[in-house]
């Protein structure tokens, strides 16, 4: 090879070399550039890989616009899936004569209807709002009449609810168990919620144009006591629970103790739980084992709403006070409910002190 040909095949070399490592430069770069990219796309990526099951339409939000929604995972939990079903069946109960089925309660009941339907049967009221309404503002002016009924009736002084008329009508899942169990508790409905149920919610917030998430922990039920509003058991708890024999025993023992009463007013009672729902025969014995008549234009001798039956019932423990007993641990709501347990009790405190009277 002459001197001239090696020259030119270094100069080549050394050329190839320099545009190899250019090269090798530039890729590094670019590797270098996408990391950093990768790097911010994760920091500022709005949803972690564990929630890619969120339907799109959440993350399309507003600046400063929020969204919360229940983790995926949290709805395959098993006390989760048993919670929903019995308030579903719960639900479908109570409405079975309105020929009412709800499936779902985010897509069944974000519009009012079932809810107006549900509050108005197991309050015995009728609330002023149009039956049927397909706008979306009907919908929300039907949704604010109902839920302004709900706390009217639940009555949380200055306690915020937690739902509003956007987050139901948002069809937002906890909002509206939350909402259900307030109302089976107050109604005292007869169902068995599972304990200590609770979920993870993610929640959305969008700022300054990217959209960020965080998680939550919804706390749904704790126990069964708790959520019936009692936190001691009594004995007539360990008597429905463990000895039916007994309870049979107890309402025997408590019917004829207040028909030696009431026979005297040509009354007689045969259903405990029925018989003294709406307040009147309540009032009536209270005036006699005092010994006292009490004034018809105090209460409603023929009560037809649930207020006026509840306002019966509150007159009695309001004479059963002035009388010097205990203040009853069920509440009169309970007793117009049908609820027996709670019957039981206000009746055994009168037995206690009165059986003795001739």
């Amino acid at each position: 090879m002459s001197s001239a040909a090696a020259r030119r095949m270094r100069k080549d070399e050394s050329f190839l070399g320099r545009l190899g490592g250019t090269l090798a430069r530039r890729k590094k770069a670019r590797e270098v550039t996408d990391l950093q990219e990768e790097g911010k796309n994760a920091i500022n990526s709005p949803l972690s890989p564990a929630l890619t099951d969120i339907h799109p339409e959440d993350t399309l939000l507003e600046e400063n616009e929020e969204r919360r929604m229940i983790d995926p995972v949290s709805k395959e939990d098993p006390k989760f899936k048993e919670l929903v079903k019995v308030l579903i069946d719960w639900i479908n109960e109570v409405l079975a004569e309105e020929r009412i089925i709800v499936k779902q309660l985010d897509e069944d009941l974000f519009d009012g209807q079932v809810l107006q339907k549900l509050l108005e049967k197991l309050g015995h009221c009728k609330l002023n709002v149009a039956e049927v309404t397909q706008s979306e503002v009907g919908q929300r002016q039907k949704l604010q009449t109902v839920l302004e009924a709900v706390q009217e009736l639940l009555r949380p002084h200055g306690r915020p609810l937690p739902w509003t008329v956007d987050l139901i009508h948002g069809k937002n899942l906890v909002s509206i168990l939350q909402l259900l169990l307030s109302l089976a508790t107050h109604f005292r409905a007869p169902i068995r919620l599972p304990e200590h149920v609770s979920v993870q919610v993610v929640v959305v917030r969008k700022r300054e144009g990217l959209l960020h998430s965080s998680h939550i922990t919804e706390e749904l039920t704790t126990s069964t006591e708790m959520m019936a509003g009692r936190f001691e058991r009594d004995a007539f708890d360990t008597l429905f629970d463990h000895a039916p024999d007994k309870l049979n025993l107890v309402k025997k023992s408590l019917i004829t103790f207040v028909n030696k009463h009431l026979n005297k007013l040509n009354l007689e009672v045969t259903e405990l739980e029925t018989q003294f729902a709406d307040g009147v025969y309540l009032v009536l014995l209270m005036g006699l084992l005092d010994g006292y008549f009490v004034p018809l234009h105090l209460f409603h001798l023929t009560p037809e709403s649930f207020q006026q039956k509840t306002h019966n019932v509150s007159l009695a423990f309001e004479l059963m006070l002035e009388g010097g007993l205990a203040k009853p641990k069920a509440r009169p709501e309970d007793v117009v409910s049908l609820d027996l347990k709670s019957t039981l009790r206000v009746l055994y405190s009168l037995f206690t002190k009165y059986k003795n009277m001739e």
